[in-house]
């Protein structure tokens, strides 16, 4: 069956228990006489196994993340046997965790609601396959990537990577192509090696000389001076292009083949920027591309999948596209995960997403001893030359929370034995994984963990005492017992890379692995998929906030009500937070503020199960993606109330200044005609910042508003400009939904129709509708708008479909709920 259906981890756990042989018999393609050199390349292997050809060992395997390549010159024949002997990975990992007799490394186990296997950190290998508390426990074994015989004579290119540098003095663009070979003769191979960007025009020539054995060549090319002021820089998402230019790299020497590389070449700059603050203790924290600072709007990548080959192109394209059209600029790939797959970064490229790149190490420590250093520096080593000609990737981070780990003891270490701990993580990241760093790519910034206190970390011998710390670095945040809506429980950070709220996936995606009897809230199935500690529970308590738990005798109507509201606070909540991000980007208040990044945890699904991801397993968006597209939009208004004062801020992405109309408009909840409406015009909304555009006591506001009470009215508001410039429609709201004054039983309705490849539903009300969802079921698709406040008779929403559908089959998978349906 499918692995995700129902109890199934749990069923076959069996599996990964066991030990698993992979082998086949093949005929050799070629003539085994004419190469001087035969090699067997494995790009990946997960992860513990012995490589066997015709009966000979010819290595073993230890490292998920690791490329490895065997020399068969002498073992391969004409027809072949190979075997692939894996170990089971729980086993090794328990193995690994006992012979490490010196001290124990924590955590030895999941926490039990994780439902997982022990001892991850004493394996090179996905973290979260041992499970996470969103995700399953399928620790797989197997080839997860391309396994090739190589054969060649006199040399082959091994890896080849470019980066560009500005360089300052001679305002002039420079790229820095390193090439790696394995060189098989005896002797040095002489030859020529050209570089050719035609649209740039520039070409050059240089002689090289490759030496015996594994060894690698650096050119230097400088663009033509005339172009280079002319060279079109990769700009993030929101920002200016992603120009890359066609490059050839042709190797001609004196032996062997003529090589003809090509590649795209891109152009930026990245800087990590901590410098001190007029009016604030600490250090800023935040990227400038190319010269300019950005603030980073997105999210955090998990694995797109327990069993990576189901994770296609098609899968990475959905994800990342619905990442770049809530207008995400950023995502952080993960340490719990995998270094994503060759055409994840690509994609990257194409849509101007800039990525935070964690290595694989998360929420645990790690040994330090000589065999899993070597393994560990072997990874790094072939993922930073991999991955650096990307131009999205803009930072290294060495691990998730681990420096947190320590300082906040989260393992109960005795202070007595804190300095073996620590020794191990600066022999890990700084003496190890960040000297590979510095040696291998000097184009972008290191940090040793997230959150982390960057530069004061360093000066305090990389662990500070509070990583959380708001005047340093970037922090981490979670809090699901206070109110959400109340902005002041915020941390006023440098930078938010972590923060977040649980919700349910919909219906739809949680039919497809269940059964019937699994439909409520409350049923085995709904606490087995809960992998975090109370969490359903959380959900419901942060709802009681501020709306009416469902009370519907109809148990599927219950369940599925209960989806509806996680979902709406969801999006509430991580809004509020993100614009109290976004709105302190420009300020300083108490010494703390000029946040400049905003990254909720998390982006995508690993199975389906409640979490805090945006997009369900498949790609359906919640609520909140729809709500991200708004709160990360270049133009934005965000209101909050402080001290009995309204307030509202111009939050603006662009890079000129506007002046705008604000336009306010106060509605009771039991009328579409509008209580007030007003306008301010000529207001300037900064390039780049978030300004205060308006401010007034919010009695006099309500009062000038036919004596509107915080119960009965709710207020919507944007900015308007010229050509067409226009922000999305904003609300505030006044009090709790579950005390709202006059919100009616409407009748939502919608009309079907087709226009070329996309469909347009007409939806039409009858009173004010606060959160409407319109949902088609397994259909595969987005809308352009979704969980809206509805304060028009009239709304256009377009379908925008994945696959092929009809107007008969929208219509019959239609739901339309609002929250006054769940009452």
């Amino acid at each position: 069956q499918d692995p995700y259906y129902r109890f199934n981890d749990m069923m076959y756990r069996w599996i990964s228990l066991d030990n698993w042989t992979y082998s086949r018999t093949f005929k050799t393609p070629f003539d085994i006489r004419k190469w001087q050199k035969v090699n067997l390349v494995f790009e990946g292997v997960d992860t513990v196994a012995q490589i066997l050809m015709n009966n000979i060992t010819l290595g073993r395997t230890d490292n998920m993340f690791n490329r490895y390549s065997f020399e068969i010159t002498s073992v391969i024949k004409e027809v072949n046997f190979v075997e692939v002997r894996f170990l089971s990975a729980v086993s090794y990992a328990a193995e690994q965790s006992r012979c490490h007799k010196a001290y124990s490394i924590p955590p030895a186990c999941p926490p039990p609601v994780q439902k997982g296997e022990c001892h991850a950190n004493f394996i090179r290998k996905e973290q979260c396959s041992f499970s996470w508390d969103w995700g399953p426990s399928f620790p797989t074994q197997g080839i997860w990537k391309d396994v090739r015989i190589e054969a060649y004579n006199h040399y082959r290119l091994i890896y080849f990577s470019l980066t560009s540098y500005f360089v300052k003095s001679a305002q002039q663009w420079r790229l820095e192509i390193e090439s790696i070979f394995d060189v098989v003769s005896s002797k040095p191979i002489a030859g020529l090696v050209t570089v050719n960007i035609p649209k740039l025009q520039t070409q050059q020539a240089f002689s090289v000389k490759l030496q015996p054995g594994e060894g690698s060549i650096v050119l230097l090319v400088n663009i033509n001076k005339v172009r280079s002021s002319t060279v079109e820089a990769w700009w993030p998402s929101g920002h200016g292009k992603q120009t890359g230019y066609n490059m050839t790299t042709t190797f001609i020497m004196e032996e062997g083949y003529q090589i003809e590389k090509f590649s795209k070449a891109y152009f930026r700059t990245v800087e990590l920027v901590q410098e001190p603050i007029p009016g604030s203790p600490g250090l800023s924290f935040y990227f400038r591309i190319n010269g300019r600072p950005i603030f980073i709007k997105g999210s955090n990548w998990i694995p797109a999948d327990s069993f990576q080959d189901r994770v296609t192109y098609d899968t990475l394209w959905r994800l990342l596209k619905s990442a770049a059209d809530a207008n995400m600029n950023a995502l952080r790939v993960w340490g719990g995960g995998v270094y994503e797959q060759d055409e994840f970064y690509d994609i990257c490229d194409e849509l101007g997403i800039m990525i935070w790149q964690d290595f694989m190490f998360a929420c645990a420590l790690y040994p330090s001893d000589q065999n899993y250093l070597e393994s560990v520096r072997a990874e790094v080593s072939h993922q930073i030359r991999r991955l650096k000609s990307h131009p999205s990737i803009i930072i290294w981070s060495g691990n998730n929370e681990n420096e947190a780990a320590i300082a906040s003891n989260w393992f109960s270490i005795p202070y007595a034995d804190r300095e073996v701990y620590i020794k191990d993580y600066v022999m890990l990241y700084v003496k190890n994984i960040r000297e590979i760093v510095l040696t291998e790519d000097k184009s972008r910034p290191f940090i040793a963990s997230s959150p982390t206190n960057g530069l004061e970390s360093v000066k305090e011998g990389w662990l500070s005492q509070n990583p959380y710390d708001t005047h340093y670095g970037d922090t981490h945040f979670y809090d699901y017992y206070s109110d959400c809506w109340n902005w002041t429980v915020y941390p006023k950070t440098r930078f938010a890379s972590e923060y977040g709220f649980q919700s349910w996936p919909s219906f739809s995606t949680i039919e497809k692995v269940s059964s019937a009897e699994d439909w409520s809230y409350t049923s085995n199935f709904s606490l087995h998929r809960q992998h975090h500690e109370n969490g359903n529970d959380q959900m419901l308590q942060q709802i009681g906030h501020h709306f009416k738990l469902p009370q519907s005798t109809d148990p599927v109507k219950k369940f599925k009500d209960t989806i509806y509201l996680t979902q709406v606070m969801q999006a509430q909540c991580i809004k509020t937070e993100t614009e109290f991000y976004r709105f302190g980007q420009s300020e300083i208040i108490e010494g703390e503020g000029h946040t400049m990044g905003a990254l909720y945890w998390q982006l995508n699904d690993i199975w389906q199960a409640p979490s805090w991801a945006s997009l369900e397993y498949g790609g359906k968006w919640k609520l909140l993606h729809y709500f991200a597209q708004n709160f990360f939009a270049l133009l934005l208004p965000v209101a909050y109330e402080d001290k009995g004062v309204f307030y509202i801020y111009g939050v603006s992405d662009l890079h000129e200044d506007h002046r705008l109309t604000l336009r306010v408009v106060v509605h009771s909840w039991s009328s579409l005609e509008p209580v007030c409406t007003f306008a301010k015009d000529n207001v300037l909304v900064k390039s780049q910042s978030a300004v205060p555009i308006y401010k007034e006591s919010m009695n006099d506001l309500l009062e000038r508003c036919r004596n509107c009470t915080r119960k009965s009215c709710v207020i919507t508001f944007c900015l308007v400009g010229q050509h067409g410039l226009q922000s999305p429609t904003n609300h505030h709201f006044l009090s709790s939904l579950k005390d709202a004054v006059g919100l009616e039983k409407t009748q939502l309705s919608a009309s079907v129709s087709q226009q070329d490849d996309i469909y347009i539903f007409v939806l039409q009300t009858t009173t004010i509708a606060p959160f409407v969802s319109l949902d088609v079921g397994s259909i595969k698709g987005r809308f352009s708008d979704n969980g809206f406040l509805m304060t028009e008779k009239k709304k256009v929403v377009v379908f925008y479909p994945w696959e092929p559908t009809s107007v008969e089959e929208l219509e019959e998978s239609l739901t339309l709920t609002s929250l006054v349906d769940v009452i």
